[in-house]
């Protein structure tokens, strides 16, 4: 149970940090736009994946994005290595969050029915 929050509670501070370098360190015009909205953290605490929406869903635009963030990947975990208290600082991977084009697919297939109707 102590380890099950310990993951919980990393995983929250990795997230808090690491919007915050997005934000001020990476230069990278490609990052620009990124909103974080979770991470996946193993039990081990050795490997954190960050997941990651944009505004816009267009695929040459998410396929520019992934690149900027997998370029930003090795300043992301150095400067999440000197802001937090952790033994090892986890590898860490971008990836982009399936989530966010689940809910629009459901909004429009409600929004079809009810035209239907």
């Amino acid at each position: 149970m102590t380890n099950n929050r310990r993951v919980e509670r990393v995983s929250h501070e990795i997230l808090r940090e690491a919007s915050a370098i997005l934000r001020k360190e990476v230069k990278d015009p490609r990052v620009q736009g990124v909103t974080l909205t979770d991470v996946h953290l193993t039990g081990d605490l050795q490997e954190a994946t960050i997941y990651y929406s944009t505004l816009t869903d267009t695929a040459s635009v998410c396929e520019k994005t992934q690149l900027g963030l997998d370029k930003a990947t090795g300043l992301v975990r150095s400067l999440l290595g000197q802001r937090l208290r952790l033994y090892k600082t986890p590898e860490v991977k971008f990836k982009r969050d399936p989530s966010i084009a689940y809910g629009s697919r459901i909004d429009e297939l409600i929004a079809q029915l009810h035209q239907n109707d």
